[in-house]
Order: C-alpha cells, then structure tokens, then sequence
C-alpha cells in the first residue's frame, strides 16, 4: 500500500540520504533505517519529558524512551543536573572514582541476588564478560541458549538454533565462524525436557545457561515463573552457572529487576540500559566467590578504557535514586496495566486480532489472540499491521520503536492524559490497519 505522509519528513530525509554516504546503510545500529515500517528515519533535536522532536519540527509522544534506558523520561530535571555538575569536573580520568562507589554501594544495598558488580559500557560488553566470567569459573566451553532471547552481538549468541534435536547453533551473522556457533547450545524456551537431555549428553562440557528472564528483544515473550525456576534447579543438578540477561528488565521491572519479581536466584546477572540514566553504562555482578575470578584478584581478564566513567555514573546514581523512591514501580506498573488493558478491550470489542501483553512498564503490540511464549508463534505476515499501525501513529504525533518485534516502554513522565492519548491514537490506528488488512 502507498502510505500517506501527512507530516514534514523532508529534513529528516535529507539527513538520512547524507548520513548513507557516512555510515553502513545511513546508521549506527541497524534497526534504526526504518526498513520495517514507512517513510525515512526520523532524526530527533530534542526530547523533554514524554515528548521528543524530531528535525522537522514533528513533536512526538515516546514509547521508544531510546530502547528502554529512559524510565524517567527525557531530560530529567535530577538527572540533568547530576551529570553537568559532574561534566564541569572532567568527563574521564581512566582512574576511580566516587561516583562509581556511590552507585556500586546503591545496586548491592537495594538488591538481594549480588554482592559484587563490575561496571561495563554496554548491555553487550556485559554479557560477553558474564560468559566469558562463567567459563573460566567452571572450565568449561559451551553454552545454552534459548531461542527467542537476544543477547547482544556477541559471536557465542548471534547464533541459531540448528536442526533437529542436536540443538547446535549455527551463525546467524556473517563473520561468526561455525566453530565458535557450535560451542553454544540453542534450546527452545520452555521445553524442560529437551533441556535436561541436553545438560546430560553435555556433562561436564556446559559452563552455563543464559536467559532472558523476560524476554523482550523478539517480542514480549512473558514466561512462567515455573520455568525459571526449573532453570535454576536444572543448573544447580548439572553444576553449570545460571545468568540471568536484564539487561532490559534489571532496575524496569523492579529495582531488583525479574530475580525479585520472581524470586529466582540466578549466579550472574547482566544490566544495562536503565542503569546509565541515558549514558552508555553496563554491569554484570554476582556473588563475591564468583566475581572474584575477575582480575585483578582473578585469573579471568576484562577491562575498559570508559568503565565506570564519572559522567555516566552520576548520570545512573541520578537514576536509581528516583527508582528507589517509594511507590514508583508500582505506578509504572499501574500506568502500563491501564493503557494495554484498554487498548486489548478495544482489540477485542472489535474482532481485531491484537492483545497487548506486558509486565512492570514494558508492553508489546502481539497479533493474535493467543498467548505467544516463543519466538515460533510470532507470525511475520503480521508484521503488515504494525507497519500501517507504526506509519498512523507517527502522522498522529506517537513514537514506537520501528519493528513489530521490539516492546515498547513507559515512562514516569508519561501522565495519565498521555495514556489516554496513546489509547485513543493507537485504537484509531488499529482501525486503518485492520480496515484494510
């Protein structure tokens, strides 16, 4: 179908048809080209509160919030001026800090499940720590994986799953070489009897098993707290480590992150995003017996030029303070409940073939009316709807992320007159797009 373009694009265009002369395909991380939904990419001058603007002037309700990070929205008054008190000091000494004392003694006093955190500068570089953390702790090679659950673009997980019940990964990325996919294990989410024949016929090759406790990068694939806590027996059966990825659902879905939600004691835990209060930050901790295989006490090696850098840290004090404040996760929460409840009643007062799952402040637009706990179910002929769905909403002033497949976040600067008008814009929108589907 031809899609109308009922707002200003043209200066986005035009810097999108120069930043293609600069970068791989006219960005710096592929999701952001638009190829899934309409129009060019939109490049934003400013965001304030719930509201960001783009270079046409286009003002726009986010629910992107830059991928999650944002849970306070854009702008914060608190965190803003943490970080430009700190930026007048100097931005990087390649030296410790205060900072990073201060937000390693918030994480480890307000969280049950670690007693000791490495700070990293990315949700990836977390994770490829963690592993590499779980392999020298127990001697081992391989990994399990599940598939559905993304982990950054690290070699071991850009991976696959293989044909049949081998479960042998296969790459899923050009530069991954075959014998670094076949070191991980890739498993079905939920199938607790393909993962211990799996942990038996690999005894004594298996370092750990990660898991995106929610997943939320390939959908909103909401799991049973059964099935994590199955993960946690198997692991502790099999001697193999369990890492819990929060990378998105650590400081979102509680400060605890889902260990708390559900109780489930993983050995590692990765975070990013939500830690950094916008900056580029991540983590991985752990208990002080596992963590202290990391040098320099250690024998497994990791290190980082930017690591625990005072802008980034004042910025992700900032953040979690306002996290720690009384009742703030469960207004999210409150918030997020109320506008996917609405926006599913109105699916189903229509016929409409769309639910919206979601826990703490994350959601997803899911087709169907069906549970969807695995990457399988998801049907790509679907993703025609969000793409009619993702190209109104912008004519109507409402940022999603660019994919069918990607949640969506909600902020505490989102007010209660912001939900309603995201309820009433995305209802109209679901109008167009099953109109004409």
């Amino acid at each position: 179908m031809a899609f109308e373009q009922r707002i200003p694009r043209d200066t986005s265009a035009n810097l999108f048809a120069e930043a293609q002369e600069y970068f791989p395909g006219g960005v710096n991380s592929p999701v952001r080209a638009f190829r899934s939904v309409s129009g060019p990419p939109l490049f934003i001058r400013e965001g304030h509160g719930s509201h960001m603007t783009d270079e046409d002037g286009n003002r726009f309700l986010d629910f992107c919030c830059s991928w999650g990070p944002l849970i306070h929205g854009h702008d914060n008054p608190h965190i803003r001026e943490k970080v430009i008190e700190t930026v007048v000091k100097g931005t990087s000494f390649g030296t410790p800090n205060r900072l990073g004392n201060q937000l390693g003694k918030l994480i480890l006093d307000n969280h049950r499940y670690v007693e000791r955190i490495r700070f990293v500068s990315s949700g990836t570089e977390a994770v490829m720590s963690a592993l590499r953390l779980a392999r020298g702790v127990k001697g081992r090679n391989k990994i399990v994986k599940f598939d559905g659950c993304y982990h950054g673009h690290v070699d071991n997980l850009l991976v696959k799953a293989g044909s049949g019940l081998a479960t042998l990964g296969t790459s899923s990325s050009a530069g991954v070489t075959e014998s670094v996919a076949r070191d991980t294990l890739v498993l079905p989410l939920g199938d607790r009897d393909l993962l211990e024949r799996t942990l038996t016929e690999h005894a004594g090759e298996i370092a750990c098993i990660i898991v995106e406790p929610i997943p939320a990068n390939n959908g909103l694939l909401i799991q049973d707290k059964s099935w994590l806590e199955c993960l946690r027996i198997k692991a502790w059966k099999h001697d193999v480590l369990l890492i819990f990825d929060e990378v998105i659902s650590g400081f979102r879905v509680g400060f605890e992150g889902a260990a708390g939600l559900y109780n489930v004691q993983p050995d590692i835990i990765t975070f990013g995003k939500v830690i950094g209060g916008g900056f580029p930050v991540g983590a991985y901790a752990a208990s002080k017996e596992i963590m202290d295989y990391i040098a320099p006490v250690g024998p497994v090696y990791q290190a980082g030029t930017l690591s625990a850098n005072p802008v980034a840290m004042a910025a992700g004090l900032a953040a979690l303070e306002l996290c720690l404040e009384p009742g703030f996760y469960e207004g999210l929460a409150e918030r997020t409940a109320a506008m996917a409840d609405r926006i599913t009643g109105y699916a189903k007062e229509k016929g409409y073939p769309l639910h919206v799952p979601h826990v703490g402040s994350i959601f997803w637009l899911a087709f169907g009316n069906e549970r969807i706990e695995r990457a399988d179910q998801i049907d790509p002929a679907n993703m025609t709807y969000f793409k009619t769905i993702h190209h109104e909403l912008l004519q109507t002033g409402v940022y999603l992320g660019p994919s069918g497949y990607e949640v969506g976040f909600v902020s505490s600067a989102h007010t209660d007159l912001d939900i309603q008008e995201a309820v009433a814009k995305i209802c109209a929108a679901m109008d167009v797009a099953f109109s004409e589907g």
